[in-house]
């Protein structure tokens, strides 16, 4: 027997139920409607001028419902006469090429024929302004040239800063739109700074370029469009702290104020650029964001293959499993770090065989002195919250929660004979 086999051969791993989340889940029913509504305003349809070429910003993030909002607004703007297309406004990614973001496009589903209009990728920027501290500010150089632009995202609290903007319109706009130079120059002086140059980015450029509008959209904790509106530039400054603020109250949660032991059983690109949410697991990538869970040891079990090796995240976790490890993309996911300068998350958690010694591991860990009361939590991913299972000392607290509900009795985790989780 190893000396971790040793070590971890007595540590307890708690009888665990099934427990039913529940979330505030309103929800647009008809979205075409809603959006069309909000666009044929005055001063909304008064922008626009037949022969008007428009840029339609649309970013990399998986919002519900984009190719029907982007088809919506496009028919509109051609519906007044003008020529819009589409340009891809996610700062980086798809590899930070332009053949790379046309395709990160095409997975979300949003293609020439799906949406309307034609697709214009580059990487080519142009600069539009300074800030005050010497920071660049740039433009896609198509959106530049365009006669007007329009701006699609949705409103969410950010994974690793604080303040009255964080993910929205006026981010799509600075560092989006500004392509990887962009993107590059906002992250130049590290998150620490984030909250004032994303919207004194976004300012200059609104103030040098044709921006008309900006369509915001704010989620449900099922990651449904709860909330949806069109906005000015002069709205979206003023308006965007307050969607930011709602988009914090609807977004899902681990109901619990300190766990000893967060079991994930996987993380990916596809569940959050860091792989897993902070805003949920309430560990960070940096010290300039806060909320969520004490978690005193966390698990990660796995990559999802949809993440394609890119494991962003697992030095979050303080154990991870070897199965995990044999997946990743080192390059890949080391990438992702020179690029965000967020290094810690790309580091390699300690790595266990198995899922049981994980598991273990993280038990023996957790400072607790009886090791049969640990406060454990298991849940497949940070998008899929509405069941989790629980250890047996926290069902007391669960049956006294209004947004929680036991669905089942205890029992014990099963292990193939590889002390993997079936």
């Amino acid at each position: 027997m190893g000396i971790l086999q040793e070590l971890l051969k007595d540590i307890p791993v708690p009888k665990m139920a099934k427990v039913k989340v529940k979330f505030d889940n309103k929800k647009i029913i008809d979205l075409g409607q809603e959006l069309n509504g909000k666009l044929n305003i005055e001063n909304i349809v008064g922008k626009i001028q037949p022969g008007m070429e428009i840029a339609v910003a649309i970013g990399s993030r998986g919002l519900d419902r984009i190719v029907e909002i982007t088809a919506v607004t496009v028919q509109f703007l051609k519906d007044l006469g003008a020529k819009p297309f589409i340009v891809p406004s996610m700062g980086s990614h798809g590899g930070a090429t332009a053949e790379g973001q046309r395709a990160v496009l095409e997975h979300l589903g949003v293609s020439e024929k799906s949406v309307g209009a034609e697709i214009r990728s580059s990487m080519e920027v142009v600069k539009v302004g300074e800030l005050p501290n010497g920071l660049p500010v740039y433009v896609d150089k198509f959106a530049s040239e365009a006669d007007g632009i329009v701006v699609i995202n949705r409103v969410k609290p950010h994974t690793a800063f604080r303040g009255q903007v964080e993910s929205g319109i006026m981010k799509m706009i600075s560092i989006g739109l500004g392509k990887q130079k962009g993107a590059e120059a906002c992250h130049q002086m590290g998150f620490k700074y984030m909250a004032e140059n994303v919207p004194a980015m976004a300012k200059i450029i609104m103030e040098k370029t044709p921006v008309l509008f900006g369509i915001a959209t704010v989620e449900n904790a099922f990651d449904k469009v709860a909330i949806i509106e069109v906005l000015t530039p002069k709205e979206i400054i003023e308006k965007e702290p307050e969607l930011q603020k709602q988009a914090k109250a609807l977004l899902p949660k681990l109901y619990f104020d300190q766990l000893d032991v967060l079991v994930i059983d996987e993380i990916g690109k596809n569940i959050s650029g860091d792989g897993m949410d902070p805003n949920i697991t309430g560990r960070y990538p940096t010290p300039y964001a806060s909320g969520g869970p004490d978690v005193n040891k966390m698990v990660v079990l796995d990559v999802t293959p949809q993440s394609e090796g890119n494991a962003n995240g697992v030095g979050t976790a303080d154990f991870t499993t070897q199965r995990l490890v044999d997946k990743m993309d080192k390059e890949g996911t080391y990438a992702n770090g020179l690029t965000s300068t967020v290094v810690a998350p790309t580091k390699i958690a300690t790595t266990l065989p198995t899922d049981k010694q994980a598991i273990q591991a993280a038990i023996k860990t957790c400072n607790i002195l009886d090791f049969k009361n640990v406060k454990m939590v298991r849940i497949k991913n940070t998008l899929v919250l509405s069941e989790i299972e629980v250890s047996e000392s926290l069902l007391e607290y669960v049956e006294k929660h209004p947004n929680m509900e036991r669905s089942s009795d205890l029992y014990d985790f099963s292990f193939d004979k590889k002390e993997n989780l079936f």
